[in-house]
């Protein structure tokens, strides 16, 4: 399950995050209106936890853009503006719920549990490309019936391929959803865990067809 946290706030972002990946959400960070857009555009996301008061584009404008773009992407507003009347305009752009700041974190996670519990996100748990299946419950991951252990970047970036399987993903859109630009990573970083991916995926396997690509000049993508 993919949050996207839009909050130009850094200590609530961060604090944020560490709390939903403790409950095994895989979430990405955007300071500010124009990032998290562009971002929360790309509709990859789950669930989007959304400021109103950004730098570059407000909250409430990118809830209306991303509504008329026909993403729909649950929205929970996380906000200190409070009267009645924000949370009415809030919901009537489009909102799906509405979280005062200060909040409890416990309360946070009540609201993301009930939002992400809707059928598009329960049709699958285990997503499987040929005879690869990843389970992104249980964090496991195994091809012709043998286990593979993955470390979380590598577990991330294999899901990523496989949500978007026969898809071209760029390098910068593996290192957006997989890093969120927040880390000081080495320009080679992607190829690197492609690399070990395949060691792991593909090169044991022999028999088998490799199912990570590269398309020189594009990205990569996994398919049959």
């Amino acid at each position: 399950m993919r949050i996207l946290i839009v909050e130009d706030e850094h200590r609530i972002a961060t604090a944020l995050k560490q709390g939903l990946q403790q409950e095994h959400y895989v979430v990405d960070i955007a300071f500010d209106g124009t990032s998290g857009y562009d971002m929360a555009s790309e509709g990859f996301f789950d669930l989007l936890i959304l400021d109103l008061m950004l730098p570059g584009k407000d909250g409430l404008t990118i809830l209306k853009d991303l509504r008329a773009k026909k993403v729909h992407t649950p929205v929970l507003i996380l906000t200190a503006k409070g009267q009645t009347e924000d949370k009415i305009t809030g919901l009537n752009a489009g909102a799906d719920d509405y979280l005062v700041k200060p909040f409890s974190f416990e309360e946070l996670l009540a609201r993301v549990r009930a939002l992400t519990r809707r059928p598009k996100n329960l049709i699958s748990e285990l997503l499987s490309v040929s005879d690869l299946n990843l389970d992104t419950k249980t964090y496991q991951v195994e091809r012709a019936g043998k286990t593979i252990s993955l470390s979380n970047k590598e577990f991330t970036l294999l899901n990523f391929l496989i949500e978007h399987q026969g898809n071209i993903l760029s390098k910068d859109q593996i290192i957006s959803h997989v890093w969120n630009y927040d880390a000081d990573i080495l320009p080679n970083t992607v190829e690197v865990y492609i690399r070990s991916l395949r060691r792991k995926v593909d090169l044991p396997f022999k028999n088998k067809p490799a199912l990570i690509k590269t398309v020189r000049g594009f990205g990569y993508k996994i398919s049959k």
